[in-house]
């Protein structure tokens, strides 16, 4: 078994993401002490955004740009390890009511018609088929299905939506909410995410 563990937090040891992340792969490998992980550290080492000459070399224009061949080779990897993963951890905190800009930067590298998903007659097919993703997700506030704020949700929605399209339909999201709203309240999200991580199916 292979695990692809990202992490897109700019908190370091402080973040909650990193460490919800972390307490999962940790499951995974008391459960599978065979299995193989890769870690992705997307905030201390962010791919670039996607730029006309990205396109362009993708395109088979020859550039000579050595900081963006680089980027695009770091990306190819990016690709090789989702293929490979039969695991996908994904850590990520909620900013301004959506996912850090490192991790849409990877999603902007792996997410390629004809390699991750196809079109056809009937619409978009996702081309990553059985593998599994958990979803790390940290919020200051809350914005799960029911509250007031939920309207404006555009992290885990937007996560869950996009690994569907990729074909990846097997999603957990692991969740410490309301975070910003003192110590109490903190602990309390806390102490569930750690309940449901225990009790994964890994």
């Amino acid at each position: 078994m292979k695990l692809l563990h990202l992490d897109s937090s700019i908190l370091g040891a402080d973040s909650v993401s990193r460490n919800l992340s972390a307490e999962i792969v940790s499951h995974f490998k008391s459960k599978h002490p065979e299995i193989t992980v890769i870690a992705r550290d997307l905030a201390s080492d962010p791919a670039l955004h996607l730029s006309g000459t990205h396109l362009a070399i993708m395109h088979g224009v020859e550039i000579n740009d050595d900081i963006i061949n680089a980027d695009i080779a770091k990306g190819n990897a990016y690709l090789e390890e989702l293929f490979d993963a039969d695991v996908l951890v994904i850590g990520t905190p909620m900013y301004n009511l959506s996912i850090p800009t490192s991790l849409k930067a990877w999603i902007d590298r792996i997410a390629i018609a004809g390699k991750t998903f196809q079109y056809t007659a009937t619409g978009p097919e996702g081309l990553l088929k059985n593998k599994k993703a958990i979803i790390a997700s940290a919020r200051g506030g809350v914005y799960s299905a029911g509250s007031p704020a939920a309207a404006i949700e555009h992290q885990e929605c937007y996560l869950v939506g996009l690994l569907g399209f990729l074909g990846v339909t097997d999603v957990t999201i692991v969740r410490a909410e309301g975070l910003a709203f003192g110590p109490d309240v903190k602990a309390a999200a806390l102490k569930q995410a750690s309940v449901q991580i225990a009790s994964l199916e890994a």
